[in-house]
C-alpha cells in the first residue's frame, strides 16, 4: 500500500495546474493585501491599539513602528506580485508567508479562519515548483521550462483544500447547528429586505434548510472534488454555496478565495488549455523546454508533509481536552475550521483593587481598547486573561504595588439569555493561558 502510494505520489504530471494556482493566488494575494492598505486597516488594527493580544507563545511577536507596518505591507504586495508572475518564485512565496504569518500572530483579536488558510497555501507554495514554467525567473534567467511535476505537489494543495472543507463540514456536526438551527434562525431574518427569496428568510425551515445543506456540502465535497467524473458539477456547488455566503455574511475574499482556487482540482487538460490561451494572448514563449522534472521529492520533504498535515488533522480535535459546551469556553476553537457556527456577544466589567487599601475601580475599557478589541475580548477567556495582565502592569505604574484585577462578564451564546460567563472574584491578572490547563474559572454554560 505504501509503496502504491509513493508511486502514485512521484508519477509525472503536467505542470500547468501548478502554474494556473500560482497565477491566481498571487493575484488574489494582491487583491485582498491592497485592499487591507487602502481599508485603513494597517492603522486601525495594528497602529491605534495601546495593546495587543498574542498568541500563547509568542507573546515576542509586537508590530513594529508605522513606517515598519507600512514597509511590511509594500512587501507583502511586492512578493505576491512575485507569486503571480513567478519572480524570484520561491523568496516572494517564503517572503510572503513570513511577513503574513507575522501581521497574524501580532494580535488574535484579528484571527480569521481564512488567514490561518492563506498561511497554510502560502507555506506549501514555498515547496511547490510553479516557478518553473511560464513565468519571469524562466523567460529571464533563460531556464529551462519544465513542463511536468510529480503529482505530490498538486496532491498537498488538493489536500489542504479538502481538510478546510471536511472539517468545516465535521464543526457542523453539533446540536446547535443541525438540530436547532442555530445561528442561522437568529442571522436569516436580517435579510427579509431580499428581493425574491426575502420573504422566506424568517421561516424556520430555510434556517434548518441551509444548516443541513452547509453541513452535508463540507463533509461530501471534497471526496467530489478528488473524483475526476464528478468535479465539474462539484464546481458548481463550490460557486453557489461561496456565492451565498458572499451574499448573506460579510467575510470579505474568503468565498472568492476558495472559488478561484478550488480550481486546481480540475484535470490537467483543462490547465493546460487556460495557460496556452494565456500564453498566445501574452505572445509568450521560450525556446528551452524539457520533460525531466527539475524537483523530485526527497524524504524530508515528505516527512515534513506528513506531520504538517498530522498537526492540522490533530488539531480541531483538542477541545476533547476540556469540560464544557466548547462554543461557551472556546478552549480548543481556534485553528479547527469552525466557521460562522455561533452568535456570541458579551460585556466585561473590569474592576482594579488595592489590596492594601481595599479600594477597587472601575475600568473605562475604552480608554485601552479599540471597538473590536473590546468586542472580543468580552467573550473569550484567554483575551480575558491578556487584559487583566495588561490592567495590572498598567495600574503597578500608577502606584498600586500589588493590583487585583476581577471582572463581571455577561455572555449570551445563539439566543440564550445573557448570563454570568466567569468567577468574577478570580484575580485574572494571575492567571494563565497555557493550552494545557483548563479554566476552571469559567462557569458552566
Amino acid at each position: 500500500m505504501i509503496n502504491r502510494v509513493s508511486s502514485y505520489l512521484k508519477t509525472e504530471t503536467s505542470i500547468a495546474p501548478l502554474v494556473i494556482f500560482r497565477i491566481a493566488f498571487g493575484a488574489l494575494l494582491f487583491l485582498s493585501t491592497l485592499r487591507f492598505v487602502l481599508k485603513g486597516w494597517i492603522s486601525t488594527m495594528y497602529l491605534q491599539p495601546k495593546m495587543f493580544f498574542p498568541f500563547y507563545g509568542f507573546e515576542w511577536v509586537k508590530p513594529l513602528a508605522p513606517t515598519g507596518m507600512y514597509i511590511v505591507f509594500i512587501l507583502m504586495l511586492l512578493a505576491s506580485l512575485g507569486i503571480l508572475f513567478g519572480f524570484l518564485y520561491r523568496y516572494a512565496t517564503l517572503l510572503f508567508f513570513l511577513l503574513f504569518t507575522y501581521i497574524e500572530l501580532i494580535d488574535k483579536t484579528n484571527y480569521l479562519n481564512h488567514y490561518y488558510f492563506v498561511s497554510l497555501v502560502s507555506f506549501i507554495c514555498i515547496f511547490i515548483p510553479a516557478g518553473n514554467a511560464f513565468s519571469l525567473d524562466v523567460y529571464l534567467f533563460k531556464r529551462e521550462e519544465q513542463q511536468t511535476a510529480p503529482r505530490f505537489y498538486e496532491t498537498l494543495l488538493k489536500t489542504q483544500m479538502f481538510l478546510v472543507y471536511f472539517f468545516a463540514g465535521l464543526a457542523k456536526v453539533n446540536t446547535d447547528w443541525l438540530l436547532n438551527a442555530q445561528p442561522l434562525k437568529i442571522w436569516l431574518p436580517a435579510f427579509s429586505h431580499f428581493p425574491v427569496i426575502g420573504r422566506w428568510m424568517e421561516d424556520d425551515w430555510v434556517a434548518y434548510f441551509f444548516c443541513w445543506f452547509g453541513c452535508i456540502y463540507d463533509l461530501l465535497i471534497g471526496f467530489f472534488l478528488f473524483n475526476p467524473r464528478t468535479v465539474k458539477w462539484a464546481y458548481v456547488f463550490v460557486i453557489l454555496f461561496h456565492i451565498a455566503t458572499a451574499l448573506f455574511f460579510n467575510i470579505g475574499m474568503f468565498p472568492y478565495i476558495m472559488i478561484t482556487i478550488t480550481l486546481i482540482f480540475f484535470p490537467a487538460g483543462f490547465h493546460e488549455n487556460c495557460l496556452s490561451a494565456i500564453k498566445q494572448r501574452m505572445g509568450y514563449f521560450t525556446c528551452k523546454t524539457t520533460r525531466l522534472p527539475s524537483t523530485t521529492v526527497n524524504k524530508t520533504v515528505f516527512i515534513l508533509f506528513l506531520l504538517f498535515f498530522s498537526v492540522q488533522i490533530a488539531l480541531p480535535f483538542r477541545y476533547l481536552l476540556y469540560p464544557g459546551k466548547l462554543f461557551w469556553t472556546e478552549q480548543g476553537y481556534r485553528f479547527s475550521w469552525r466557521v460562522m457556527l455561533m452568535e456570541k456577544t458579551g460585556t466585561a466589567f473590569f474592576f482594579v483593587q488595592d489590596k492594601k487599601s481595599g479600594r477597587e475601580i472601575e475600568v473605562d475599557n475604552k480608554k485601552y481598547l479599540t471597538y473590536m478589541q473590546e468586542k472580543q475580548m468580552a467573550m473569550q477567556p484567554d483575551m480575558l486573561v491578556d487584559y487583566a495582565k495588561f490592567l495590572k502592569t498598567e495600574f503597578q505604574k500608577k502606584g498600586i504595588a500589588d493590583p487585583k484585577v476581577r471582572a463581571q462578564v455577561y455572555v449570551t451564546l445563539n439566543g440564550s439569555p445573557s448570563k454570568l460567563f466567569i468567577n468574577d472574584t478570580v484575580d485574572l491578572s494571575l492567571q494563565s493561558n497555557s493550552f494545557l490547563k483548563h479554566k476552571s474559572w469559567i462557569l458552566p454554560f
